[in-house]
This record gives C-alpha cells, sequence and structure tokens, in this order.
C-alpha cells in the first residue's frame, strides 16, 4: 500500500470513529435526559401523594423508568423502596386515589405479600409457610386473607411448593405437608444452585477419566506425543499426593476430591490449612485449580494462592462456553454463601468439574437468604470430609465448649479469655470501650486500632451505632465535619449487600471522601454521592465479622438482643479472636441456658429438600 493511500486510509478511520463517538455521546446525552425525566416525573406523582419528592430517584432505580406511569397504577408499589412501611403507603394510596384506595384493594394486598417476603428474607428465609403470609395479612388489616391470597396466587406474583407431609406424624395438618411461598428470585435461585449440584455430580467421568485421572493423563500424553519436542511431565497419582499430605485430615480431604466431583469439608480456624494442601496436591496433579474464600481477610490467611471469591468470579480465566477455565474450585468460609451467591458459583463451574466448599458448620449462616452450607451438609449430595484438627489454645477452648452447648471458664495464664460481668447495657458499652481504649492496649499491647467489639445487631443501647458513637467519643473525638466522619476513624464500606471492606479516613478530596482500605492500606476514594454507604466501624455485627479475625475482640452480649442471640452467634462472635477475647457478659447467668435452649435462629429454606427429592 502507498504512502498516500495509507494517509487516506487513517483519515478515514479517524473520521469515522470521531463520528462514532459523537453518536455515542449523544446517545449517552439522550439516555440521561430520559433518566432525569422519568426521575422528574416520579417526583411529581410523589408528591401529588404525600410522599417525600427525594424517594423518585431509589423509586426509578427500583421500577425503572415508568416508575411514575406504575406508582399511578398501582400506588402500594411504593412498597417496594427499603424503608416504607405499610401505614406509608397506604396514607400515599390515600393522596393519590382518595376514597378508593380501600384496605381490601387487591393491589394492596399483592403488595403486601412481596413485602412480607422480602422483610423475611432479611432473617435468612428463602420461602414464608402460607399460615404465616396469611397472619401476616390479617395484621395489616386485610379484610379478606384468604381470598386476597387466591387472587395472590392466581395472579403468579410469588411461587408456590407444596411439601410432603411427615407419615410418622397422624396430625391432620402434618399429615398434608406444608404449602410455603417464595419470591420469584429466590425461589429460582435455590432451584438452579440445586441444578447445578446435581449436574456436576451427573456429569463427572470418574477419576480414571476426569482431570488428574490416568486415563486423561494419557490423552495428555498422545497430544504430547504428537508435538516435537514436547516435554513429558510427570505426574504423581492421587494416592501418592495423599500420602505426602501434612496430616491424616489433609490426606482425607484428598482422597475423597480424587473420586468425587462435590465434596464438602468441616473444620475450624486451624483446618483450613486442608485446602491449602489440596491446593498444593492439585497443581502437582496437573489440574487447573484455584483457591477462593468470602473476603479478602480471611483469602489472605490462607496464603499467597488464595483470592477473595467475587475477585475470582469477576476476573478469572474462562472457556469458550462461559464456564471457568478451571478443573477444581476450593471454597472457604462455605457457611457466608447465600443461595443467590451458590448458585452464581456452581454455574460458573463446567461439566465434570469438582468443588469442594469448606467451612465451619457451627459459625452463622449466610448474611443473605438461604443456609446452603447447612442444607448440603443435611441432604449429603457429596462425601463430608470433618476435620480432626481441633482449634488450640484458650480462646479456641472455649469456642470448642460453646459449640456444644457448654459454656465454661478456660485457664488463660496470659489473659487470652476474659470474662467481664456488667449489670446494664450501659455498664456494658462502658466496659467494651475501656476495654478497647486502654485496658487491651496497655496489658496485652494490642494497638486499639487492631481490635473489634461485636454486638449482635445495630440497632438499640447496644447496637453498632450506639457502641460506635461511644468510640468514636473515646478514640478520635470529632465534629464529624466530613458527612459526619474525620480523619482518623474507623470505617466500613458497603456497596452492595454481602460485600464489606474496612478502612480509615484520611482525608475529604473534591470528589468525595480518601480511604485507605484493608492491611495494605490502599488508598480509594469513596464519591461524594456514596459516602451514605460509610458506616463508622470499630463495632461491628457478628454476621459482617464472619470470615474476619482480629488480633483482639470484644464481644458483648447484652439482655435485650432477643432472637439475634444464639450459640451460632456466640460461637461465630467468639471465634473472630486472633490473640485475645473479652467476653462482656450482661446477660449473667442466663448465657450458659441460653446455648442449649437457643442454638440457632431458625430459616425456613426449600434446598436441602430439593436436593433429596422430597
Amino acid at each position: 500500500m502507498s504512502e498516500t493511500a495509507s494517509e487516506v486510509t487513517a483519515s478515514t478511520v479517524t473520521a469515522q470513529l470521531a463520528e462514532a463517538i459523537r453518536l455515542a455521546d449523544g446517545q449517552a446525552q439522550d439516555v440521561d435526559a430520559q433518566a432525569r425525566d422519568a426521575v422528574a416525573d416520579a417526583a411529581a406523582v410523589l408528591t401529588e401523594g404525600g410522599a417525600p419528592a427525594q424517594l423518585a430517584g431509589p423509586l426509578v432505580a427500583a421500577l425503572g423508568e415508568r416508575a411514575a406511569e406504575g406508582l399511578r397504577a398501582d400506588p402500594w408499589a411504593v412498597l417496594a423502596l427499603p424503608g416504607v412501611q405499610p401505614a406509608n403507603a397506604d396514607a400515599f394510596a390515600r393522596g393519590l386515589l382518595g376514597q378508593e384506595a380501600a384496605p381490601g384493594d387487591a393491589r394492596r394486598a399483592n403488595a403486601l405479600v412481596q413485602w412480607l417476603l422480602e422483610r423475611a428474607a432479611l432473617h435468612g428465609h428463602t420461602a414464608v409457610e402460607l399460615s404465616e403470609i396469611r397472619a401476616g395479612l390479617g395484621r395489616e388489616g386485610v379484610p379478606d386473607p384468604d381470598e386476597a391470597l387466591v387472587a395472590v396466587l392466581t395472579e403468579g406474583r410469588v411461587m408456590t411448593f407444596q411439601e410432603e407431609g411427615d407419615d410418622e406424624d397422624e396430625s391432620e395438618e402434618a399429615a398434608a405437608g406444608r404449602v410455603l411461598l417464595a419470591l420469584d428470585r429466590l425461589a429460582l435461585a435455590e432451584e438452579s444452585a440445586a441444578d447445578g449440584f446435581m449436574r456436576l455430580t451427573a456429569t463427572f467421568p470418574g477419576r480414571d477419566a476426569a482431570a488428574g485421572g490416568p486415563d486423561a493423563d494419557a490423552d495428555v500424553e498422545v497430544e504430547a506425543d504428537e508435538a516435537e519436542d514436547a516435554p513429558v511431565v510427570e505426574r504423581p497419582s492421587w494416592d501418592e499426593v495423599a500420602e505426602a499430605a501434612p496430616n491424616s485430615s489433609a490426606a482425607a480431604l484428598i482422597r475423597a476430591v480424587a473420586d468425587a466431583p462435590l465434596v464438602l469439608h468441616t473444620g475450624g480456624e486451624t483446618a483450613r490449612s486442608e485446602p491449602v494442601a489440596l491446593l498444593d496436591a492439585a497443581r502437582r496433579l496437573g489440574l487447573r485449580a484455584a483457591l477462593a474464600a468470602a473476603h479478602a481477610d480471611s483469602a489472605r490467611r490462607l496464603g499467597a494462592e488464595a483470592q477473595p471469591l467475587a475477585a475470582l468470579l469477576a476476573g478469572a480465566p474462562r472457556q469458550e462456553d462461559g464456564t471457568l477455565a478451571l478443573d477444581l474450585l476450593i471454597v472457604c468460609d462455605a457457611p457466608v454463601l447465600d443461595v443467590e451467591l451458590a448458585a452464581t458459583l456452581v454455574e460458573s463451574l463446567a461439566d465434570g468439574a469438582r468443588l469442594v466448599l469448606s467451612g465451619d458448620p457451627g459459625e452463622l449462616w449466610s448474611p443473605g437468604p438461604g443456609r446452603v452450607f447447612a442444607d448440603l451438609l443435611a441432604a449429603k449430595p457429596g462425601p463430608v470430609v470433618a476435620s480432626r484438627q481441633p482449634d488450640f489454645g484458650p480462646i479456641g477452648e472455649l469456642v470448642s465448649g460453646i459449640g456444644i452447648g457448654e459454656f465454661e471458664p478456660v485457664d488463660a495464664p496470659e489473659k487470652e479469655v476474659v470474662l467481664v460481668q456488667a449489670r446494664d447495657a450501659a455498664e456494658a458499652v462502658h466496659r467494651a470501650v475501656q476495654l478497647v481504649g486502654d485496658s487491651i492496649p496497655r496489658a496485652l499491647g494490642i494497638p486499639s486500632g487492631q481490635v473489634r467489639v461485636l454486638v449482635p445487631g445495630h440497632a438499640g443501647p447496644t447496637g453498632t451505632r450506639a457502641v460506635n458513637a461511644a468510640l468514636k467519643q473515646r478514640l478520635n473525638p470529632g465534629p464529624g465535619q466530613f458527612g459526619g466522619f474525620d480523619a482518623g476513624d474507623a470505617v466500613v464500606h458497603a456497596a452492595t449487600p454481602g460485600s464489606l471492606r474496612e478502612g480509615v479516613v484520611r482525608a475529604a478530596v473534591p470528589e468525595g471522601l480518601e480511604i485507605a482500605f484493608g492491611e495494605k492500606q490502599e488508598t480509594s476514594v469513596v464519591p461524594r454521592e456514596s459516602i451514605g454507604e460509610l458506616r463508622h466501624g470499630w463495632a461491628l455485627t457478628a454476621h459482617q465479622a464472619a470470615g474476619r479475625r482480629w488480633p483482639g475482640i470484644v464481644v458483648l452480649v447484652p439482655a435485650e438482643a432477643g432472637a439475634e442471640l444464639s450459640r451460632q452467634w456466640l460461637y461465630t462472635a467468639c471465634g473472630r479472636g486472633e490473640r485475645h477475647l473479652s467476653l462482656v457478659n450482661a446477660l449473667g447467668p442466663a448465657l450458659p441456658q441460653l446455648l442449649t435452649t437457643h442454638p440457632a435462629r431458625p430459616r425456613t429454606t426449600r434446598l436441602r429438600a430439593i436436593l433429596m427429592g422430597e
């Protein structure tokens, strides 16, 4: 091609690119204009009904650009917004519809059923018994809940399931079984997860034919023979890598993975060395293997080869069909998997791949809906390998006792475990602040910044909000000049439910707040519009802390925690301490009894029944 022709071609391409950019900018401006119009239209309808116009943005995000039109057709659709209560929706409906906004309106019953199911999902349920939804409609003043439910179920806005009855229970109700209602997204996620687990089992070709087996090696050798000068790689066998494992529990895990596509592994902090040993063995076998954990901190404790699960799902190499280019995936912290994440995880694995889910079954279930690991352990779709390695030391001894429902003092010569009594909530918070700000740094040499206070919930006199306010006053007092925060404040950032990063506020910049995140203190800016996603982070809930550990922990056990307080909660909270645990007990002698009478906050799920074909 001549130089002139090249110049002409380059000029043409440049002109085409410029035109494409101009068109893209124009389309973007059109989209922006449509979004602004949608928010303005929604704000007008909200104002007309007496609701705050500030809800317009979230409403358009929840209902789409035709939110205004949707609200006029169904004012109770406003219940889809977080924080909106039925009384608020009723008032808004009266503002728009006047006398036509009757308690028995079918649209109201529809919205209330969705709202009741969403509230149940916040407590981890993926399904709710029909009788509970009927009772909920009755509490909200629906005149005929049974008739309203028939209309809702006919429209298909929610999914219904009939569970098999209990043959051993002679009562009429038990023999008929339960009718469950579920939100579409959760029901489909549970079905998808179950299908994925069963697909892995059905497509596994067996030890010899699967990756890492002798038949697979033979295929590789044939291909290698066809390529001149290709090196012949000598691989050990599964039995050989198992015999080389660092302990019997790791060997048992490797042998189980040799013959099964789905393996469940249980154990505490010490047992996390076994998935690491499995990864090493898999690499020696020539498998494409990866090790993931729920959080960055948890991955760090597993070693340099591990990575956060979200990062792996987003960035790991994939095959042409979109599945991960892996023969084996090992996932630690399995109890934190909610049903939607589990469905995504298993769908990303190719036919014939192996999956190992590892975790401590005594810990809290996922922050989101479901109890995937517990349901899998109950259904046993694959072998279960229980580690024989206990967690040593006073903290491990206390946590092990809690796990079996016992609460006994332990010998702690180096003050690894300290039990503190408090008469009420105010004294409990005072003692917690004293421990973080003075006692633990002075007596044990653990800086305040490496100590966290764990509480059951966010609200109330011993919730994260109250305890963080008291800790800020003690550790970093200030006016909260940057949207409620000051430089030096410990914070957590949760852009989405289930994702949480810890950091320290460095400074305010024109774009937002500069935060140093994680152990490496990597600095990034949380934009102005996202500062509402930040919370102070000296005190966390046990759910927020699951999978993480700190050198020092103060666990606050209040008397007013209610259903949140359970053996599972205390087990999880106390297990977060690496070197020190202070347990501030405001529950008194009722604490040991709680461990035996309240093992966990129940959840209604369907995954176990699906896997067992019930």
